[in-house]
């Protein structure tokens, strides 16, 4: 098996490669702000979910809250991307298929969304199983989307690559996002409710994202495997080997197993801030739907430069002290965030939140990026997506058992200073210049010549 790569010059013909693959982060990131971010939690809790919660007999619960309701959704449909991720991404890259799964789970995704627009009050279960499964084709897209970088960038620019792809995505998700603050604001002017505004507006993001997304799918170029023609029993087959073959070797990088669990956590608080912010500041601080919308608004022009200066910084500084810059920032944001009472409050802290949430999320993809083997860059990113997933499980579960125990979410959010604290102290002790020096071995060790990797 041998696979080609495609990082060229800087012709008129990798700057297409790089504007496709940019895309498609101006074409999902319409599913993170509109429905993860701002929209769909506190429909669900203000019209979805009737006041006091539900039931749920089959396990004993009782009175659930939408809040609640919102996180158990979040971390069971990403436990899900955990089982599925990492075999399908050694399938991938086994049978030059990256952009076929990135295809096939950005239409899952964004069919998904585009059918939430028939969700109205009361219809809980429908707005939750296609809550879930837009949910996890975004997470398992995102997979494949992340595992081109290595292809399209050299290590050098790895950095700038990844947070110019923010930037695209804080542009498309905030221009979607206006033109919808405008039509539910706006909505008699358009003769219809505001309820059916927000669901139009949910149903965009499909159309958005699925629509933009061709874009990619026409730019970005698979890279190439000369493999022989395997029947379906022999790749899933070879996928398991392949994984069972690449658990054993990551147990011997200590740096990569070390910065994996170090991102896993501090990850855990930036997913779940993000998710649960506008529900924390809707159900618990009881502050209006512009106050949070606007916020969310600014915070994705903001990050549009936010991701960008990172991204410069990290070529200066290093791209892991100034990760480590972005978690000080994020621990304050939460900490004050408990204390917060006045929507101005919110206002300053989604501007903080704008200039690092792209760079610390960027920097992080780019640092993983220069560790993996670009031979097996989509199973690398399987495993990236369980650890960021796994974290992405544990965050809105604990967000959500937490505000049941106690009826308050401010405990909630400053239990999440524990996420930033112990994930900067692990990657502070990660050695990055070691962890890259492993990279030529494990394109040695994935032997281009054979169809699994040597285990010698």
């Amino acid at each position: 098996m041998t696979e080609s790569v495609a990082v060229v010059d800087g012709s008129r013909e990798h700057k297409r490669i790089l504007f496709g693959w940019y895309m498609y982060d101006w074409a999902n990131s319409a599913f993170a702000v509109t429905i993860l971010a701002a929209l769909f939690g506190p429909y669900l809790s203000l019209v979805v979910v009737p006041t006091g919660g539900i039931d749920i007999p089959l396990f004993g619960m009782r009175a659930v809250s939408a809040t609640s309701l919102y996180g158990y959704a979040l971390g069971i449909s990403a436990f899900f991307v955990l089982l599925t991720s990492p075999v399908l991404g050694a399938i991938a890259d086994s049978t030059a298929s990256k952009k076929r799964f990135l295809i096939f789970f950005c239409y899952l995704g964004s069919g998904s969304a585009l059918m939430m627009v028939f969700v109205g009050p009361g219809d809980v279960w429908l707005a939750i199983l296609l809550f879930m499964l837009a949910n996890f084709g975004f997470i398992s897209s995102n997979v494949f989307y992340d595992s081109f970088l290595p292809h399209i960038a050299r290590p050098k620019m790895q950095d700038v690559v990844s947070g110019k792809g923010y930037a695209y995505g804080y542009a498309g998700g905030g221009i979607l996002f206006l033109l919808q603050l405008l039509l539910v604001q706006f909505h008699g002017a358009f003769g219809i409710d505001e309820g059916t505004a927000v669901r139009l507006s949910l149903g965009s993001v499909g159309l958005w994202w699925g629509g933009f997304a061709i874009i990619t799918f026409t730019r970005l170029p698979e890279p190439r495997v000369d493999a022989p023609p395997r029947s379906m029993t022999a790749i899933i087959a070879d996928g398991f080997r392949r994984i069972i073959m690449t658990v054993n070797k990551i147990r011997s990088l200590r740096q990569m197993g070390l910065f994996l669990i170090a991102f896993m956590i501090y990850n855990d608080g930036i997913q779940t801030v993000i998710a649960m912010a506008t529900i924390y500041g809707s159900e618990e601080l009881g502050f209006d739907t512009m106050t949070l919308m606007g916020a969310l608004l600014m915070i994705q022009f903001i990050g549009i430069g936010g991701s960008q200066v990172f991204g410069a910084l990290a070529r200066r500084y290093g791209p892991k002290p100034m990760v480590l810059v972005a978690l000080a920032i994020w621990t304050g944001v939460v900490i004050h965030a408990f204390f917060m009472t006045d929507p101005i409050e919110f206002w300053i802290l989604g501007a903080v939140v704008g200039l690092v949430l792209g760079g610390s999320q960027a920097l992080s993809r780019s640092l993983y990026s220069r560790i993996v083997p670009p031979s097996a860059s989509a199973e690398f990113f399987g495993f990236f997506s369980v650890f960021e997933k796994f974290s992405a499980i544990w965050g809105p579960l604990v967000f959500a058992v937490i505000r049941q125990v106690t009826g308050s979410a401010r405990m909630s959010i400053i239990s999440l200073v524990i996420f930033f604290v112990v994930g900067g102290i692990l990657l502070a002790f990660v050695r990055l210049r070691e962890a890259e020096a492993q990279r030529d071995e494990l394109d040695r060790y994935y032997d281009p010549a054979r169809d699994i990797p040597d285990t010698r």
